[in-house]
């Protein structure tokens, strides 16, 4: 499928509305939520059935030539495979017609996802960890979700209702006529909607094309460095030399005293038993709703503390450092990974990437193994080691006692002007992008190489043996180009 692309000044951006719906278009939401996820089980269904399909007629010694074909698990494919079968499939012949299409193509284009990226990781064309075979999804875990993406997806002109395909028109959790104002004024369109429950609470999630404004940041000229730590969540060096930190809230460790008295409440009720059949008591589900809105508490202060962090930076700096953590590593640590889980490293350095991006200013990223902790910031001498319970830093050759955290920072903000010969520098203004820049340890210090490719496994027989083919190996009328010679292994 042809990728879109907005039109020149203009963005792709998300605008997440909280819905007020009545009990009526709750049960349309979960209608269409349970839709996607039907067909979407279908899909799994349609597709793996063949492999097993074929691995049962190899074991009779049936030909290749003769086997049973291959299903494309491509969309357009799976699109004409349902609608082919959906008025006398007895799973859907009774209720299909009560949601909209959309509902069906959300599970279709998430099966076709699903497959797509199992085939990359299997052919080590995907990055990251290993994506297994797509599964089932059941229905008390499964994700209530649907994405519209035709029909009638409007803002209403009080700014307080949104209007979607077969939903109809749903109440909004507070007024929004601004976003109205910039759809009459042609600086935003709407392309797609998609409504989520998450958190106890409906949102609707509207992907819009807007005109980015130029937008000039406080000081473009200034740089900062960014040691994330748990102890202190930020400590900031600006390139003027001084040195503030942001204190971490610990939202997390605030609420464990409620968070164990209601888990022992829920400890104490009748819940579920997948191996009995066991279905909850009404007690349980009740004190099981109270424990998740304190975990729903907890996720919004923290979602609010880090955005208003980063926010204030991407509008304030036009050069900011941070250290590339290997944030699922240092979560392996039994003592510090709850705290390190609350801190939430990842997510600071996600925002302030597309952050810095829309602002137009520049993200440099630290290699992981830059010993900034362990480099005097005054002379540039580098400690062979410095274990983390060490808290101040104190230089062996000029003497300089300082905050390891503080001397961190001023080693990560130097890097600015290092690295600023070598790559523009933002000039503050939005449109004037600069992609991140990673720069690379020193010589000295802890610097060491690492695989960065992942050693191709060898093609097994596995469960279900031989092998799969790429998405078009079965007939369909696709709209996409995709690699008809990609050969995997399965399983």
């Amino acid at each position: 499928m042809k990728k879109f692309t907005p039109q020149q000044g203009f963005a792709v951006s998300a605008y997440r509305l909280a819905l007020d719906p009545n009990a009526t278009v709750v049960g349309r939401l979960h209608s269409h939520a349970g839709a996607a996820r039907a067909a979407y089980n279908w899909a799994v269904a349609h597709v793996t059935a063949v492999w097993w399909q074929r691995k049962a007629e190899q074991s009779y010694g049936i030909s290749e030539d003769e086997l049973t074909p291959w299903r494309s698990w491509s969309l357009p494919s799976l699109r004409k495979a349902f609608n082919e079968g959906k008025r006398t499939d007895p799973r859907f012949a009774g209720w299909w017609e009560e949601n909209s299409k959309e509902a069906y193509s959300t599970g279709l284009a998430n099966a076709s996802a699903a497959f797509d990226n199992y085939a990359k990781s299997k052919s080590g064309k995907r990055k990251g960890a290993r994506v297994g075979v797509p599964r089932f999804k059941r229905k008390r875990r499964a994700r209530l979700t649907c994405r519209f993406t035709t029909g009638t997806i409007r803002i209403e002109a009080d700014g307080r209702h949104v209007t979607l395909p077969r939903i109809g028109t749903v109440r909004l959790h507070e007024r929004r006529p601004d976003l109205r104002a910039r759809i009459d004024a042609g600086t935003m369109r709407i392309l797609s909607a998609t409504v989520r429950l998450d958190r106890g609470r409906w949102f609707a999630s509207f992907q819009v094309e807007e005109k980015q404004p130029l937008v000039k940041v406080a000081r473009p000229d200034a740089a900062v460095g960014i040691d994330l730590g748990i102890k202190t969540l930020a400590v900031l060096a600006d390139s003027d030399g001084t040195v503030t930190k942001e204190p971490n809230l610990r939202h997390l460790d605030r609420a464990q005293k409620q968070l164990r008295r209601a888990s022992r409440v829920v400890s104490r009720r009748r819940g579920p038993d997948r191996r009995t059949g066991q279905q909850p008591s009404r007690r349980w589900e009740k004190a099981n709703r109270f424990r998740n809105k304190v975990h729903h508490r907890v996720a919004n202060l923290r979602e609010d503390t880090l955005h208003k962090l980063t926010t204030r930076l991407a509008r304030e700096y036009g050069t900011i450092v941070v250290e590339d953590l290997n944030v699922a590593g240092m979560g392996r640590n039994r003592r510090l990974s709850r705290r390190i889980a609350d801190a939430a490293f990842g997510e600071i350095r996600r925002q302030l990437t597309y952050k810095t991006r829309r602002h137009g200013t520049r993200l440099v990223v630290a290699d992981r193994w830059f010993p900034s902790s362990k480099t005097c910031s005054r002379c540039g001498a580098v400690k062979a080691k410095l274990p983390l319970s060490v808290r101040v830093f104190e230089c062996d050759n000029c003497g300089l006692v300082l905050d390891r955290d503080e001397n961190a920072g001023h080693n990560l903000v130097a890097l600015a002007t290092r690295t600023s010969t070598t790559s523009n520098t933002g000039t503050g203004v939005a449109g004037d992008l600069d992609p991140a820049v990673v720069v690379g340890s020193k010589p000295r210090g802890a610097d060491r190489k690492t695989r960065i490719t992942r050693p191709r496994r060898k093609a097994g027989t596995g469960r279900a043996g031989g092998t799969i083919p790429g998405p078009r190996a079965g007939t369909e009328t696709g709209d996409r180009q995709q690699d008809t010679k990609m050969q995997l292994a399965l399983w």
